[in-house]
């Protein structure tokens, strides 16, 4: 499973020109599934987004996640192309992504589980929906997240 967490002031996402959700302040989650995950990727990838300290505490440290922050919210959006593979040719390769049917399914798992984990309220796209996300990155803030690799 491979995340870009972006801390952000405001993001929407919109279907068809209409504006399906948004959040302000709190996280935007581009989310990839690959076909290897399982349980121990979500409960890792969740554990990671929710305790990151990537908030300003008091004296303008990162040191507060976004559980710790008031009036907060998380938005998770399906991005298969996070498991792009450019290393032949210029067209990439989506081969380790997994089939639409598996990751629908752990993409709903994973924003079930992540919401079972807080309080913070989780906003969604549609999976392999044509979506145009709008934000503004905070900071800018932009991390990136592998379960396999776990660094």
């Amino acid at each position: 499973m491979r995340a870009v967490i972006q801390r952000v002031k405001e993001a929407s996402v919109s279907i068809d020109a209409m504006v399906h959700a948004n959040i302000g302040r709190g996280l935007l989650v581009l989310l990839a599934v690959e076909s290897e995950d399982d349980q121990q990727d979500i409960d890792w990838m969740a554990r990671k987004i929710l305790n990151m300290r990537i908030f300003a505490d008091d004296q303008s440290l990162m040191n507060k996640s976004v559980l710790e922050i008031q009036d907060s919210a998380i938005m998770v959006i399906s991005q298969f192309t996070l498991f792009a593979s450019t290393r032949k040719g210029n067209r990439p390769s989506f081969i380790k992504a997994a089939a639409p049917s598996f990751a629908t399914r752990m993409y709903e798992r994973f924003i079930v589980h992540i919401a079972a984990q807080s309080h913070v309220p989780i906003k969604t796209g549609i999976f392999a929906a044509d979506m145009q996300v709008q934000l503004c990155n905070d900071g800018p803030v932009t991390i990136i997240l592998d379960s396999k690799l776990k660094e």
